[in-house]
């Protein structure tokens, strides 16, 4: 058994990377389903909604992002099972390789993937009128939060990909996970939704993290958000690698 998880973790990254980089409409085709929300919601809805904000762009930008990530991971997912399908997990496995390298592998191209896609969103965002007051620092505690947030939702595409029984069923997970952020503040306030609904939008993770993202790119404190926000990021990253780790043994055996 090799001795340098790091590397072999690193080796088996650069490999999913070069993948990436030889088709990057993946990238394209992440980021363009949020381009088309942020367009449609700023020039088609944004003046009948009521906000409270002076730029709806800069209300709505934080939920695009999550959008972004969610759409994003759905390919950490299908790579996974394609490379199960193909044997590949196989052959990893009777070489000198950590066991967990091929997953982590996929995990940091994720990231990496999906941290372009939001650059290409902010990018489009400005171009569109997105203004933010915030720091280095402020940007640096968005960039953080994106990232926890990117890792969580990778891990569960994770347990996805090495449950699936098909190509479809390795990307259908994403589908609540795009959902989600519409029943959230991310594109009204929550005070404006019927009780029940109201209820769940305010206690659901994505609220945290859009309110904290949002308070950030304002030049504001985001308080108590803020901490909810990465206790729902930690938990559920800590739980989705959980149940990748155990899955992945019981398809070892």
């Amino acid at each position: 058994m090799s001795a340098h998880p790091i590397h072999d973790t690193a080796v088996l990254a650069g490999r999913s990377l070069k993948h990436v980089l030889r088709s990057p409409d993946t990238i394209i085709t992440t980021a363009v389903m949020p381009i088309a929300f942020l367009l449609l919601f700023v020039y088609v809805f944004g003046g009948a909604i009521e906000t409270g904000s002076t730029s709806y762009v800069d209300y709505l930008l934080p939920g695009i992002l999550l959008i972004t990530v969610a759409s994003g991971v759905a390919y950490t997912s299908y790579r996974l099972f394609l490379d199960l399908q193909a044997g590949i997990d196989e052959r990893f496995r009777s070489m000198p390789i950590v066991r967990a390298a091929s997953l982590w592998a996929h995990v940091l191209t994720s990231l990496v993937a999906n941290l372009v896609s939001v650059t290409v969103v902010v990018g489009v965002a400005l171009l569109m009128g997105f203004r933010s007051s915030a720091g280095v620092g402020a940007w640096l505690a968005v960039l953080g939060i994106l990232v926890l947030f990117t890792l969580a939702l990778t891990w569960i595409a994770v347990v996805a990909g090495l449950s699936a029984k098909s190509v479809d069923g390795a990307s259908a997970f994403s589908y609540p996970l795009i959902f989600l952020p519409f029943i959230s503040s991310a594109f009204v306030p929550t005070d404006t939704m019927p009780g029940p609904v109201r209820w769940f939008a305010e206690h659901q993770p994505v609220t945290s993290i859009v309110n904290s993202i949002r308070a950030l790119f304002a030049g504001q404190p985001p308080e108590s958000d803020l901490w909810v926000a990465l206790a729902w990021c930690v938990g559920i990253l800590l739980v989705a690698f959980g149940a990748a780790t155990l899955v992945q043994r019981r398809r070892v055996g």
